[in-house]
Protein backbone atom coordinates (compact mmCIF):
# COMPACT_ATOMS: atom_id res chain seq x y z
CA UNK A 1 0.00 0.00 0.00
CA UNK A 2 1.27 4.15 -0.59
CA UNK A 3 3.07 5.33 2.31
CA UNK A 4 0.37 8.41 2.03
CA UNK A 5 -2.90 6.07 1.64
CA UNK A 6 -1.88 4.42 4.79
CA UNK A 7 -1.52 7.68 6.59
CA UNK A 8 -4.83 9.09 5.17
CA UNK A 9 -6.41 5.80 6.72
CA UNK A 10 -4.51 5.84 10.17
CA UNK A 11 -3.98 9.97 10.89
CA UNK A 12 -5.29 12.11 8.89
CA UNK A 13 -9.26 10.48 8.62
CA UNK A 14 -8.91 10.80 12.48
CA UNK A 15 -8.25 14.25 12.79
CA UNK A 16 -10.11 15.54 10.14
CA UNK A 17 -13.08 13.95 11.96
CA UNK A 18 -12.06 15.82 15.33
CA UNK A 19 -11.56 19.26 13.13
CA UNK A 20 -14.57 18.94 11.29
CA UNK A 21 -16.87 17.22 14.23
CA UNK A 22 -18.22 14.55 12.09
CA UNK A 23 -18.69 11.05 12.79
CA UNK A 24 -19.32 9.42 9.31
CA UNK A 25 -16.40 8.39 7.55
CA UNK A 26 -18.05 8.95 4.34
CA UNK A 27 -18.90 13.02 4.31
CA UNK A 28 -14.80 13.26 5.41
CA UNK A 29 -12.96 14.89 2.16
CA UNK A 30 -10.80 12.91 0.20
CA UNK A 31 -8.75 12.57 -2.69
CA UNK A 32 -10.14 11.72 -5.90
CA UNK A 33 -8.13 12.30 -8.75
CA UNK A 34 -4.82 13.78 -9.82
CA UNK A 35 -4.87 15.23 -13.23
CA UNK A 36 -1.77 16.15 -14.54
CA UNK A 37 -1.74 18.25 -17.74
CA UNK A 38 0.92 19.50 -19.82
CA UNK A 39 0.43 22.22 -23.00
CA UNK A 40 2.88 21.72 -25.40
CA UNK A 41 1.97 24.74 -28.18
CA UNK A 42 5.63 24.25 -29.64
CA UNK A 43 4.23 20.57 -30.87
CA UNK A 44 2.65 23.04 -34.32
CA UNK A 45 6.08 24.09 -35.09
CA UNK A 46 8.42 20.97 -34.18
CA UNK A 47 6.41 17.56 -33.97
CA UNK A 48 9.57 16.09 -31.95
CA UNK A 49 8.17 17.93 -29.00
CA UNK A 50 4.85 16.16 -28.35
CA UNK A 51 6.68 12.98 -28.24
CA UNK A 52 9.63 13.76 -25.88
CA UNK A 53 6.65 15.85 -23.62
CA UNK A 54 4.45 12.58 -23.79
CA UNK A 55 7.88 10.29 -23.28
CA UNK A 56 8.52 12.12 -19.77
CA UNK A 57 5.14 13.02 -18.72
CA UNK A 58 4.58 9.11 -18.94
CA UNK A 59 7.89 8.53 -16.95
CA UNK A 60 6.90 11.12 -14.09
CA UNK A 61 3.57 9.68 -13.21
CA UNK A 62 4.34 6.11 -14.13
CA UNK A 63 1.07 6.10 -16.71
CA UNK A 64 0.49 6.48 -20.31
CA UNK A 65 -0.44 9.67 -21.23
CA UNK A 66 -3.34 10.99 -23.62
CA UNK A 67 -2.81 13.17 -26.06
CA UNK A 68 -5.09 15.92 -26.46
CA UNK A 69 -6.26 17.74 -29.80
CA UNK A 70 -7.40 21.42 -30.47
CA UNK A 71 -11.10 22.06 -30.26
CA UNK A 72 -11.56 24.49 -32.15
CA UNK A 73 -9.28 27.09 -34.93
CA UNK A 74 -7.38 30.34 -33.94
CA UNK A 75 -5.69 31.44 -36.76
CA UNK A 76 -3.52 33.97 -34.86
CA UNK A 77 -2.17 30.71 -32.93
CA UNK A 78 -2.22 28.81 -36.70
CA UNK A 79 -4.08 26.49 -35.10
CA UNK A 80 -6.45 24.15 -36.59
CA UNK A 81 -8.86 21.88 -35.32
CA UNK A 82 -7.50 18.47 -34.72
CA UNK A 83 -3.57 19.69 -33.84
CA UNK A 84 -1.76 17.68 -31.10
CA UNK A 85 -1.52 20.52 -28.31
CA UNK A 86 -0.69 19.00 -25.54
CA UNK A 87 -0.88 15.83 -22.85
CA UNK A 88 -2.89 15.01 -19.92
CA UNK A 89 -2.87 11.90 -17.38
CA UNK A 90 -5.54 11.42 -14.50
CA UNK A 91 -4.17 9.10 -12.01
CA UNK A 92 -6.25 7.42 -8.80
CA UNK A 93 -5.77 4.89 -6.31
CA UNK A 94 -2.49 4.06 -5.59
CA UNK A 95 -0.41 5.62 -8.49
CA UNK A 96 -2.54 8.86 -7.08
CA UNK A 97 -1.17 8.22 -4.17
CA UNK A 98 2.38 7.46 -5.51
CA UNK A 99 2.43 10.37 -7.27
CA UNK A 100 1.50 12.84 -4.10
CA UNK A 101 4.19 11.41 -2.35
CA UNK A 102 6.88 12.50 -4.49
CA UNK A 103 5.68 15.75 -5.28
CA UNK A 104 5.55 16.91 -2.27
CA UNK A 105 8.81 15.07 -0.34
CA UNK A 106 10.94 15.01 -3.31
CA UNK A 107 9.70 17.76 -6.29
CA UNK A 108 8.42 20.75 -4.80
CA UNK A 109 11.58 20.93 -2.22
CA UNK A 110 14.22 20.98 -5.55
CA UNK A 111 12.62 24.23 -7.09
CA UNK A 112 14.46 26.94 -6.66
CA UNK A 113 13.70 29.31 -4.34
CA UNK A 114 10.57 27.49 -3.07
CA UNK A 115 8.74 29.12 -0.42
CA UNK A 116 5.75 26.53 -0.06
CA UNK A 117 2.62 26.85 -2.65
CA UNK A 118 -0.22 29.22 -2.91
CA UNK A 119 -2.75 28.42 -0.25
CA UNK A 120 -5.63 30.59 -2.45
CA UNK A 121 -5.24 28.35 -5.97
CA UNK A 122 -8.80 26.71 -4.84
CA UNK A 123 -11.39 26.98 -7.26
CA UNK A 124 -14.54 27.35 -4.85
CA UNK A 125 -15.61 23.67 -5.58
CA UNK A 126 -12.56 22.25 -3.31
CA UNK A 127 -10.26 21.59 -6.50
CA UNK A 128 -6.48 22.53 -6.11
CA UNK A 129 -4.40 23.63 -8.98
CA UNK A 130 -0.52 24.09 -9.24
CA UNK A 131 1.92 24.70 -11.89
CA UNK A 132 5.20 23.70 -12.11
CA UNK A 133 7.89 25.80 -14.43
CA UNK A 134 9.72 22.48 -15.72
CA UNK A 135 9.53 18.69 -15.89
CA UNK A 136 13.12 18.40 -14.12
CA UNK A 137 11.74 18.74 -10.43
CA UNK A 138 11.27 14.96 -10.68
CA UNK A 139 14.31 13.08 -9.77
CA UNK A 140 12.83 10.21 -12.98
CA UNK A 141 13.43 12.52 -15.58
CA UNK A 142 17.17 12.21 -16.81
CA UNK A 143 18.41 15.89 -16.46
CA UNK A 144 21.24 15.39 -19.63
CA UNK A 145 18.17 13.99 -22.08
CA UNK A 146 15.95 17.31 -21.58
CA UNK A 147 16.17 19.18 -24.54
CA UNK A 148 13.49 21.99 -23.57
CA UNK A 149 11.86 22.95 -20.39
CA UNK A 150 8.10 22.13 -20.47
CA UNK A 151 5.87 23.03 -17.70
CA UNK A 152 2.97 21.44 -16.32
CA UNK A 153 -0.36 22.01 -14.45
CA UNK A 154 -1.15 19.14 -11.17
CA UNK A 155 -5.17 19.61 -10.46
CA UNK A 156 -5.83 18.35 -7.32
CA UNK A 157 -9.93 16.71 -7.34
CA UNK A 158 -11.42 16.44 -3.50
CA UNK A 159 -14.78 14.68 -2.48
CA UNK A 160 -15.78 18.36 -0.85
CA UNK A 161 -17.21 21.19 -2.23
CA UNK A 162 -15.52 23.48 0.65
CA UNK A 163 -12.06 25.23 -0.41
CA UNK A 164 -11.48 25.19 3.21
CA UNK A 165 -12.03 21.54 4.04
CA UNK A 166 -9.86 20.65 1.38
CA UNK A 167 -7.37 22.93 2.28
CA UNK A 168 -7.13 20.83 5.68
CA UNK A 169 -7.20 17.33 3.64
CA UNK A 170 -3.76 18.78 1.75
CA UNK A 171 -2.17 20.32 4.91
CA UNK A 172 -2.57 16.30 6.53
CA UNK A 173 -0.78 14.77 3.30
CA UNK A 174 1.83 17.36 4.34
CA UNK A 175 1.10 19.96 1.00
CA UNK A 176 3.50 22.85 2.15
CA UNK A 177 1.18 26.19 1.93
CA UNK A 178 2.86 29.51 2.20
CA UNK A 179 1.78 31.65 5.03
CA UNK A 180 -1.27 34.26 3.37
Amino acid sequence: MARLMDKYKKEIVPSLMQKLARTNLLSLPRLQKIVVNMGVGKALQDKNRMEQSAEQLGQITGQRPQVTKAKKAVAGFRLRIGNEIGCRVTLRGRRMYEFLDRLISIALPRIRDFRGVNPKSFDGHGNYSLGLTEQSVFPEVDPDKVNFVQGMDITFVTSTNNDDEARELLRGFGMPFREA
